[in-house]
């Protein structure tokens, strides 16, 4: 019974295994997908099929969702997300491009957002800005404050990395570290056109909302940072070695966003 599993110490799944049907079925392919399901607790079965076929094992969606079902290997996603939009100032907004256009390589359109990380004793801010042709994470920044320094940061890391275009769109929501005057003037001097959501309208910045649950699912909650340094070194591991290396993301069709980038680069011509 599963009071035994815990009074041997032994972990959960196996009292699952042993009591579900066709428990003895695949071994092998079990041992691949609880392998791929504990290297990534958030992914789903889409996600994790994915990942064995990257590696070589032609395997059915809906033999690998029955093996993590019967194993209880799928994740249910239920908490609330806490805004750290403030939208109510009189600085001036810009209007929302990002409908209108047709993303088909990078540095064409990049979002960005603000979110919060809880450490032991007090809170920090991240600020993160993706090129949204490859979801790749281009621009960060972890602060104690949300002053404008905070999203400023991360803009200057995206410059820095990036090839600015002249047909660049840098979209947000209507926050104020977004709508400064510091900050749209770094915009402006390097010619790159401002977006900005409509007011309270969450699907305008869809993307950069999307990825900041993933790292709250896939990095944050599955840790207890003590301190800020504890939680820089984690963060930067997780945006750069593994979010933008090993992730893979359905839209991009299950690569991760620098293999996506690298794929969908034309080359230059001497």
């Amino acid at each position: 019974m599963a009071a035994s599993c815990r009074a041997l110490s032994l972990p959960r799944a196996t009292y699952y295994r042993r009591n579900a049907p066709n428990a003895t079925a695949d071994p092998a392919l079990r041992d691949a997908v609880q392998r791929v399901a504990l290297e990534w607790p958030a992914y789903g079965y889409r996600r994790v099929t994915a990942q064995l076929r990257r590696r070589g094992q032609m395997v059915n969606r809906k033999r690998v969702l029955r093996l993590m079902r019967e194993d209880n290997l799928l994740c249910l996603r239920k908490r609330r997300f806490v805004h750290t939009t403030n939208s109510d100032h009189r600085l001036p907004i810009y209007p929302n491009l990002a409908p209108e256009l047709r993303v088909t390589k990078c540095d064409q359109l990049w979002v960005c957002d603000i979110t919060y990380i809880r450490l032991g004793r007090e809170f920090i801010y991240l600020a993160v800005i993706l090129d949204a042709f490859s979801r790749r994470v281009i621009g960060w920044a972890l602060e104690r404050s949300l002053e404008t320094e905070l999203a400023l940061g991360a803009l200057r890391m995206a410059l820095s990395a990036r090839t600015v275009t002249a047909e660049l769109v840098h979209h947000s929501d209507r926050g104020v570290q977004y709508a400064s005057f510091d900050y749209t003037a770094l915009l402006k001097e390097h010619n790159i056109s401002i977006s900005m959501s409509r007011r309270g309208n969450a699907y305008d910045n869809a993307q950069a909302e999307s990825f900041m649950k993933t790292l709250k699912y896939e990095e944050v909650y599955l840790r207890e940072y003590e301190t800020m340094a504890e939680a820089r070194t984690c963060i930067s591991h997780f945006l750069e070695a593994v979010y933008n290396q090993k992730r893979l993301h359905s839209a991009l069709g299950y690569l991760p966003p620098v293999e996506f980038e690298q794929r969908n680069t034309q080359p230059v011509s001497p």
